[in-house]
Parts: structure tokens; C-alpha cells; sequence
């Protein structure tokens, strides 16, 4: 699977969103591979009204109803379609781990997905005490890196993320830099279900084109 992370940028946000998913929608359609878009808050049920994709939002907070102005409810993340939900992404972290703790178990009574990232092997495995639906390493000086991946640059540490996740039951998925079919190969080699990608796609001139690209990682794994 392929998560693609439209973050704030201006190629994924509104109108163009919408059009970057149905590109999105043709290459799963096209290449039979799972692409997941994750989207902001504001665009997101007019995104799953777009799409017959899987949607996620890019973070959720440990709340319910109530007095939280400017935090994101995961009940209306449900509402309107929305199926699961990245956590501590490098962009957005909890700066409480108990917060973090919250907002998984938050993500599970309401039945949303969850990938929840980790920088480095050690927050990793606390991560893996969550039991989230996926875990995620992703180190933080890869991430928007158009000349090194995690995938070229760090290939023994998925390898060792790889065996402390097969160990936990839960699978890994990988980011930072991911920008072509090797990169998606070599990293489901090392044993990763899928691969976290944004700024290779989301920026590229031509989303398609790259989008396919990667795909064909899976092809040739």
C-alpha cells in the first residue's frame, strides 16, 4: 500500500485535492495497489464525497464532544466517512506520550485506523506497546529529501524495524524520501507492507507518472 500525505501543501488542498485524488483513484484502479490519500481536516468530506478510495486525515486529537476549539474530533472524523488516521507524524507530534496513548485508544472506540510514526528504533518500540493498525519509521532528516531515502540511506534500520514489528503482530510501513520503484521495493524487501510518500508525489509535475512509478515497486518485489 501507498500512503500518500497531502499535508498543507497548496497541490493538496481544495479543488486541487480533488483532482490529485481522482489521479490517485486511476493508478489504484490502473495498478491494483492500495493508495491510501491522507488529506486535511477541511477538505476531507468533500474529498471522500469525490472518491471511492479509502480517506485519512493527517491527525486527530484525545477528545470527544465538548469545549476544544480548534482540535479535530475523531467522532467527525467517522461522520463523514474518514477511515483511519496517521498519529505523531514528525510535523504534528504529541508533546505529552500520554496524549499519544489517548488518541490511539480514542482511535479505536471509534474504529479508525491508525499509522503511528516513529523516528528512531527505540520510540518504535514504545509505539508498538500501542498497538496501532500500523507502525511507521520515518526518520525526520529524510523527510522532503529529493536526493536520499530511508530506503537507500538507512536499509539496516528497516531491517531491525521490520523484526521488531513482525514480533509485535503489527506491520511496518516506511517513509522519508521514498521516490521511486527501487525505494518501494528495497523497502517491502526488508520486510515494510508499504511505504508513506508525499513531496515525490503531491509536488511532482506529473502526480501520475510518479504515483505509477512507485507502484511498480510492488510488481517487482
Amino acid at each position: 500500500m501507498i500512503f500518500v500525505n497531502y499535508k498543507t501543501y497548496e497541490q493538496g488542498s481544495g479543488q486541487k485535492a480533488i483532482a490529485l485524488t481522482h489521479i490517485l483513484g486511476e493508478v489504484a484502479h490502473e495498478t491494483g495497489v492500495k493508495i491510501i490519500p491522507v488529506v486535511q481536516i477541511i477538505d476531507a468530506e468533500m474529498i471522500v464525497n469525490s472518491t471511492q478510495l479509502e480517506v485519512w486525515l493527517q491527525h486527530i486529537d484525545p477528545i470527544t464532544y465538548g469545549p476544544h476549539t480548534g482540535w479535530d474530533v475523531p467522532e467527525e472524523a467517522v461522520r463523514v466517512g474518514i477511515r483511519g488516521v496517521f498519529l505523531n507524524h514528525s510535523e504534528h507530534k504529541f508533546e505529552n506520550w500520554d496524549e499519544l496513548v489517548k488518541a490511539v485508544a480514542r482511535t479505536r472506540e471509534v474504529d479508525l485506523r491508525s499509522v503511528v510514526f516513529a523516528p528512531d528504533l527505540e520510540e518504535l518500540k514504545k509505539v508498538l506497546e500501542l498497538k496501532p493498525t500500523y507502525a511507521a519509521y520515518e526518520p525526520p532528516e529524510l523527510i522532503g529529501s529529493v536526493t536520499a531515502s530511508v530506503a537507500s540511506a538507512q536499509p539496516e534500520i528497516i531491517a531491525k524495524a521490520s523484526v521488531l514489528t513482525k514480533e509485535a503482530g503489527i506491520p511496518l510501513i516506511v517513509g522519508a524520501g521514498i521516490n521511486s520503484r527501487e525505494d518501494v521495493r528495497k523497502s517491502l524487501e526488508l520486510g515494510a507492507v508499504g511505504v508513506a510518500v508525499a513531496t515525490d508525489v503531491v509536488k511532482a509535475e506529473n502526480p501520475k507518472a510518479e504515483l505509477t512509478d512507485l507502484t511498480q515497486g510492488f510488481t517487482s518485489s
